[in-house]
């Protein structure tokens, strides 16, 4: 731990070792996410005796690989755009096997005719000459604003409530790294973090096909469309936080490569790890001093006791399934019921025989999106509102087995697509044929620009929203947990009595994608959660 940031070994080394009995753990964690596992490591190196309990066979929830046909793999998450820099030091992760990414993956902004657009984290090709000069400008100015915001995302935000210094110090510290950016462009952010981002694409480009790429990473995950007057914009300053400038890479192993090194890490650090062990409930004590989290029962019926319960399950399974109703206010029942967590991703899997030839490019390296202009998403974001799929998909698309060659036999290779606006809840209900429809309009609209693709395919998967709410157990089937939105995040996020990672209930926290700051792969929440407990 020697490389980790001051203040991580500083809170580390001063936080007290408990007096424990051998016949409990100082913390139980409730899931094996990457933020699970980067709490645990956290809390674990600071002397407490961890376990984590995971219901799925492996580790890392929506990062884990799964074998979707013999001998090809692929995961939700199919590559990575920015695991905190500071959790990759602290937990030293490249002593357990991590390798990140040498090469960024571009995103290329896909055309039928070949005349593509290729994005960058510091250049953009494909488009005239004023675009160009206009992306880059626009490029430092957005760096800029997520640079101001960047030490927030790894902090807890303040309560509402009238708070003490901690709390007075963060809203200052914000203040002021807004106020550095000069009245100028301290008016700018204001505005600009609170556009549509349609609105804010037009203000720079004529370019359709930029504006549409340049607005995905705004969208990816989230149910917002490029007219959504919310938070789209704060979403791309949130993934543009680290060095990275947002830029996605696939490190060795795949997503799966990071997960592993997190496992290695946090059994190094003498963390406890037991898989395929769901929990049915989280255990309540109630006396006359009021009411305490002690421990987990599992599945079977084990109790296992704890001085806290720490869970990176989503807020509703969190509240509603293991911890009860009869134990919260009803008022903060209800906020967490309404929290919105539907999903809106679906994903197509491909196993191919050989590469496929995309009209246009070299070689399908890159995030290659079908989105030929913001309408595209627009109108398949309408869609999704009446519970009915586009009937021209928008989409990302990734090839994970040209970096990582473990993902598919020898010669052959894996396409992985994120379907954006597929509804958790489809018109006429999810059934395989409704999913074999929807998967093979989906290949018809790749095959718009690789025409050869149906020769290649060996097997096709297609996964609803409704399939990660069941096979991951993340309600709503919600990348995030609970939608990344102006009234579900920062202090609010997933809701005030919540959004500190502790609860109303003594010796509960919380530290999955549900808190601030959200989701994606960035152990962010893992991390700020093990700070708070600490403290």
């Amino acid at each position: 731990m020697k490389n980790a940031p001051l203040s991580l070994i500083a809170l580390v080394n001063s936080s007290p070792r408990e007096t424990r009995s051998l016949d409990r753990y100082d913390s139980i964690i409730v899931g094996a996410g990457h933020n699970g596992l980067a709490c645990a490591s956290l809390l674990a190196r600071a002397g407490q005796k961890v376990l984590v309990v995971e219901a799925a066979d492996e580790p890392g929830g929506l990062a884990a690989t799964r074998e979707f046909h013999p001998g090809y793999k692929a995961s939700v998450a199919h590559s990575i755009g920015r695991f905190s820099e500071a959790l990759l030091e602290a937990l030293d992760l490249s002593a357990h096997g991590y390798q990140p990414a040498v090469r960024e993956l571009p995103l290329v902004g896909l055309d039928e005719s070949g005349s593509h657009v290729t994005i960058r984290s510091d250049s953009v090709t494909g488009v005239d000459n004023v675009d160009a000069k206009a992306y880059r400008d626009y490029s430092r100015q957005m760096a800029r604003y997520a640079d101001a915001l960047k030490p927030f995302w790894s902090k807890t935000m303040p309560r509402i409530a009238p708070g003490g210094l901690r709390d007075m110090l963060t809203f200052a510290h914000m203040g002021w790294a807004i106020r550095r950016l000069g009245k100028a462009d301290m008016e700018e952010f204001m505005r600009v973090a609170s556009l549509p981002a349609r609105d804010l694409m037009e203000e720079h480009f004529s370019s359709e096909i930029l504006k549409a790429t340049l607005s995905w990473d705004g969208l990816l995950g989230s149910r917002m469309a490029p007219r959504s007057p919310n938070s789209s914009v704060l979403l791309m300053l949130y993934r543009m936080a680290e060095a990275s400038r947002g830029a996605h890479g696939i490190p060795s192993g795949g997503a799966n490569g990071l997960i592993a090194a997190l496992v290695r890490s946090a059994e190094a650090s003498g963390v406890e790890i037991r898989c395929g062990t769901p929990v049915s409930g989280i255990r309540i004590d109630a006396d006359e001093q009021g009411l305490n989290a002690v421990g987990v029962t599992t599945a079977e019926g084990e109790q296992i006791a704890a001085a806290r319960v720490v869970s990176a399950a989503d807020p509703q399974r969190t509240f509603v399934e293991l911890v009860g109703v009869e134990y919260l206010d009803i008022g903060f029942t209800n906020r967490i019921r309404r929290l919105r967590c539907d999903g809106l991703v679906g994903k197509l899997h491909l196993a191919l025989d050989g590469l496929p030839e995309f009209t246009g490019l070299k070689a399908p390296e890159g995030r290659l999106l079908i989105a030929p202009d913001v309408d595209a998403i627009e109108f398949a974001y309408d869609d999704s509102k009446y519970g009915r799929c586009s009937e021209k998909p928008v989409m990302e698309i990734v090839l994970p087995s040209l970096a990582d060659a473990s993902l598919a036999p020898a010669g052959h290779h894996v396409l992985s697509a994120h379907v954006m606006y597929v509804p958790r809840r489809l018109k006429d209900g999810w059934s395989e044929t409704a999913k074999q429809a929807f998967a093979e309009r989906c290949i018809d609209r790749i095959a718009r620009y690789a025409p050869a693709i149906r020769d290649l395919i060996v097997h096709q998967e297609f996964l609803t929203p409704a399939d990660l709410d069941d096979e991951y157990r993340v309600t709503g089937g919600h990348w995030h947990h609970t939608e990344f939105a102006m009234d579900q995040m920062l202090m609010m996020r997933p809701t005030y009595e919540a959004a500190q990672y502790s609860t109303p209930i003594p010796n509960l926290f919380l530290c999955g994608a549900g808190c601030h700051p959200g989701g994606d792969l960035t152990g962010l929440t893992g991390h700020n959660a093990a700070r708070a407990i600490l403290r």
